[in-house]
């Protein structure tokens, strides 16, 4: 995504701000603490997604937080991953170096999708420093079945050619085909919000960004970490999730009993986007907020 053209409209460009660190150009967006007791949030964004992803929870969050959003690693406006800067430790540990390079320590992070993977990993490593985490529809788990030994070898197969993110983006552009993808979600958006992402899938340099963190990501690792993960996790699920089945929340509770699970009815895997008002009351209690 080029800022010259893309930024004059982008939401919440005033809020907007790139930042150098780990070796790359980041975008951030940030709204300060009400106050100086107020909790400091971190938003991680998932797969394929952007800062964007919390244009109409973000603000509402800022009424009693202060709030921080980024790109992820090759996502949106933030440079392209490194070395093995797309991998799960590697992007977990970039961001930890982000966010040292403008001076925050965030109190709690939440994680949309492949987001929620990311702040698990951070707060693996720092277990005292983090009071809570919190998964938006989070992808923890490996995928079942055959989908699951076939996802990632595809994914790299796909990312190692350099032609099938301009390919994916010169189609996936459609209007018509950006409804059909997010509709594979089990959410519904506003002309808006289909809009925005339509912007990004027609970006071949987001789309590869997204094939990349596919193409690297193991969640085998994640299952493996949750039994030792100290710091309190809660995770918000919307029923009608068409992308990270429903049920993976209570596979996860058998991992770490302490976790806890909040059903939110009629809402699909964009649920942030489609209801950020019924998102935010139920974060609120679970941040400080």
């Amino acid at each position: 995504m080029d800022w010259a053209r893309d930024g004059r409209d982008w939401p919440h460009a005033e809020r907007s701000r790139f930042v150098e660190g780990a070796g790359r150009r980041w975008f951030v967006q940030q709204w300060p603490a009400p106050s100086a007791a107020a909790p400091r949030l971190l938003l991680l964004h998932g797969t394929g997604a952007s800062t964007h992803s919390w244009r109409g929870l973000a603000p509402l969050l800022a009424a009693r937080a202060g709030v921080t959003a980024i790109d992820l690693p090759g996502h949106g406006f933030s440079d392209a991953a490194s070395g093995d800067g797309a991998t799960l430790d590697g992007m977990a540990r970039d961001v930890a170096a982000l966010l040292r390079a403008i001076g925050l320590a965030p109190s709690a992070l939440i994680g949309h999708s492949a987001g929620a993977a990311v702040a698990v990993r951070m707060a693996r490593e720092r277990p005292d420093a983090v009071q809570a985490v919190i998964g938006l529809n989070a992808a923890l788990l490996p995928l079942r079945g055959l989908a699951g030994q076939l996802f990632s070898p595809m994914a790299r197969l796909l990312a190692a050619n350099r032609l099938v993110p301009r390919l994916f983006a010169m189609r996936a552009a459609a209007p018509v085909r950006v409804r059909r993808l997010l509709a594979g979600t089990g959410s519904t958006l506003d002309d808006a919000g289909v809009a925005l992402y339509g912007r990004l899938v027609a970006d071949p340099a987001h789309v590869a960004g997204a094939l990349a963190m596919m193409a690297h990501w193991d969640l085998h690792a994640v299952a493996r970490a949750l039994p030792g993960l100290r710091t309190p996790l809660h995770l918000l699920v919307g029923e009608r999730d068409r992308t990270v089945p429903p049920a993976d929340a209570e596979r996860v509770r058998v991992l770490l009993p302490t976790a806890t699970v909040q059903r939110l009815q009629g809402l699909g895997h964009l649920a942030h986007e489609e209801d950020p008002q019924q998102v935010c009351a139920r974060l609120g209690p679970l941040v400080g907020a």
